[in-house]
């Protein structure tokens, strides 16, 4: 072949930069956004970030170096049922509590362990919920906190 380039046509890096910056803009447009609640749960009340679009409950606390003692996230779905998360890219370890539309704990998972591989366990509800909260790993048992355990908040 004789005066072929082996560049990129520039259509295909124009595509690219334009879904680069419509990534780059879901992203930090997301964390512009952010909204917390309260939720009262136990014998603690939670800083709870809102999970509250598909990239946020897909990010999750990824990436994140720490939590405070009494921060965490919550998850909320548009229904009652049985949602899976993993610790894919999680560096700390937490509690995942489950919450019924009644506002009512119905499964934990404590001390899910972070992972930083393609193959981590997910972690499930047995009984339909429709919030997840996310705390540090031991905060169930700090605040007493089992299936049955009422939560109050408002989304």
């Amino acid at each position: 072949m004789v005066g072929r380039s082996m560049a990129f046509p520039t259509e295909i890096i124009i595509l690219l930069l334009i879904a680069l910056a419509i990534v780059a803009y879901g992203y930090f447009s997301s964390m512009r956004n952010t909204k917390f609640t309260v939720v009262k749960i136990g014998d603690a009340a939670v800083n709870a970030e809102i999970a509250d679009n598909s990239f946020k409950k897909m990010r999750g606390l990824m990436f994140r170096k720490s939590l405070g003692e009494i921060d965490g996230m919550i998850f909320p779905f548009d229904k009652e049922d049985y949602y899976g998360f993993w610790m894919m890219n999680t560096t700390i370890p937490l509690d995942m509590i489950w919450i019924n539309s009644s506002k009512q704990v119905v499964y934990i998972q404590k001390n899910a362990q972070p992972c930083m591989i393609t193959s981590c366990p997910v972690y499930k509800n047995d009984k339909p919920a429709m919030y997840v909260l996310e705390v540090n790993a031991g905060f169930t048992d700090k605040h007493n906190i089992e299936v049955g355990t009422k939560a109050e908040f408002n989304i």
